[in-house]
């Protein structure tokens, strides 16, 4: 009878294995810890990335502005990076449109206030594929003391290897409203437009090194 009970025994947790009910990774040696799926992690290369802004002027032309200091990361797990994860922060008092005066007053608290606030930070909430190298990433960005979330549209470029050290690619744009963070200078032309228009184009070009 109990070499009959033991046969059963065994039988069953063959089946509950098999049925995927039980996963075999549960079966090592107790005390040791089951394996996960190692994290792949990528830190940015700021000698070869960028951070711009683009923002309409008068109505008719363009102004565009970049950040000189930022940090960043990836890890994720999975092969279609469909779990990756993105930290970014942006040194603010780096800002550069090439005009000394238009960069104090962007410091200003008209807008960033960098003494109060020196730091803009996103982190990344979803990372999710659309088609081919196509992804949108959906994430939480704060700028002064206001965070709300934004989504990206992200191009991954791609990875090459090179004298040993393996790099990737990608490039993120998005657009938000300048007034949803406080930016809150206003002015209006004789027409009744906005001289600096709320709504700023931001582009990430990126370049990573692969850490692990």
């Amino acid at each position: 009878m109990k070499q009959l009970i033991l046969t059963t025994a065994f039988a069953a947790s063959t089946l509950l294995v098999s049925t995927g009910f039980i996963s075999p990774a549960l079966e090592k040696e107790p005390g040791k810890p089951v394996s996960k799926t190692a994290l792949t992690r990528w830190q940015i290369d700021p000698s070869h990335s960028n951070v711009k802004f683009t923002v309409t002027h008068m109505v008719v032309s363009e102004v565009e502005g970049s950040f000189k200091k930022f940090d960043g990361t990836i890890e994720y797990a999975q092969p279609d990076l469909s779990d990756a994860k993105v930290n970014f922060t942006v040194d603010v008092n780096s800002v550069d449109t090439d005009n000394e005066k238009r960069d104090s007053h962007l410091k200003s608290d008209d807008f960033f206030n960098v003494e109060k606030y020196p730091q803009m930070k996103f982190e990344s909430t979803s990372f999710t594929p659309v088609s081919g190298k196509k992804y949108k990433m959906v994430g939480n960005l704060t700028i002064r003391d206001v965070t709300k979330p934004v989504t990206f549209d992200v191009t991954y470029n791609g990875s090459v290897t090179n004298g040993g050290k393996s790099k990737a690619g990608f490039k993120a744009t998005t657009t938000i409203n300048r007034f949803d963070y406080n930016l809150k200078w206003d002015r209006a032309t004789e027409a009744g437009s906005l001289v600096v228009d709320k709504d700023v184009v931001v582009s990430v070009n990126s370049e990573f090194d692969k850490v692990n």
